[in-house]
């Protein structure tokens, strides 16, 4: 591999550590970046390994979740002062939480285990990225204007309940479909229902953890495990970047929240929908 190579696998991870948390999604920018920046590299990495490596990345995006909120979301602990034996070794409200990320998890899995080859091969281009993301813009705008409205129901986690945790995961199936955004999906399905941009958006990275290990780990048991060197250190660069880069991101996006809707994020949906259009049908 050449340095143009090389190049383009940190953008690849700078861009999937950027776009995984922000609303603006991660699989249409990086489908984007491999559309429109052709490289040489199809001698030494396969069209399946960078199928693979553009999902199995996301693992470095998780481990900036682990990193920042490992406090909030692990449950085990020893409490000696604690009634019964299950809370003595177990944070219960954070176990619970996890129950219900679990529960969340469920509309993905029936939808996207039969459908997922039929996915990639008819959603994952240009065209339906574009699409999405102008849709995806527009539907942040008038959600944010409708959301000024009113005041949220949700402001901690724990006051989530297991039919918000249902309806969530539906808004997550939506996702499948790249240029629509995981976290764009899940935060607008969590405001909708009721909950503050805040919990919306934590909500919204713990439920990655599952969902990004189980479509890493589904896309590795089809690839297989017999890496070449080169690949096992494009895998290694990619997941690395992707987690200094999140680190980032997600410090930004929370910050962000506390002062801003998303409106902002809308608007550069819709704008980058329309460029790439545009680009598409003059290439």
């Amino acid at each position: 591999m050449g340095l143009i190579e090389w190049l383009k696998i940190l953008v690849l991870g700078i861009v999937e550590g950027i776009t995984e948390w922000l609303p603006i999604s991660s699989t249409g920018h990086m489908i984007l970046v491999d559309e429109f920046w052709k490289t040489a590299n199809q001698t030494v990495l396969t069209d399946e390994f960078m199928s693979m490596f553009e999902v199995v990345i996301q693992l470095g995006a998780i481990m900036a979740v682990v990193v920042l909120y490992f406090k909030k979301i692990w449950p085990f602990r020893l409490n000696r002062k604690a009634g019964s034996t299950f809370e003595r070794y177990c944070d219960k409200e954070k176990f619970v939480m996890w129950l219900k990320i679990a529960v969340s998890c469920v509309p993905a899995i029936l939808v996207g285990l039969p459908f997922e080859e039929q996915i990639d091969k008819y959603l994952f281009n240009a065209p339906v990225v574009a699409s999405m993301l102008i849709v995806y813009g527009i539907g942040f705008l008038f959600i944010e204007r409708y959301n000024k409205r009113r005041s949220p129901r949700i402001n901690d986690l724990n006051e989530l309940r297991w039919t918000d945790a249902v309806l969530i995961g539906v808004f997550q199936v939506l996702a499948m479909v790249p240029g629509t955004s995981r976290s764009g999906a899940t935060i607008l399905g969590g405001i909708l229902i009721g909950a503050s941009r805040g919990v919306a958006a934590e909500y919204t990275f713990f439920l990655a953890i599952p969902t990004m290990l189980g479509a890493s780990a589904l896309k590795l048991i089809k690839f297989g495990f017999d890496f070449t060197a080169t690949e096992l250190a494009v895998l290694l660069v990619g997941m690395i970047t992707a987690f200094a880069v999140s680190i980032l991101a997600i410090k930004f996006l929370i910050g962000y929240i506390k002062k801003h809707d998303f409106s902002a994020f809308g608007w550069y949906r819709i704008a980058l929908g329309v460029i790439v259009l545009v680009a598409f049908s003059l290439l």
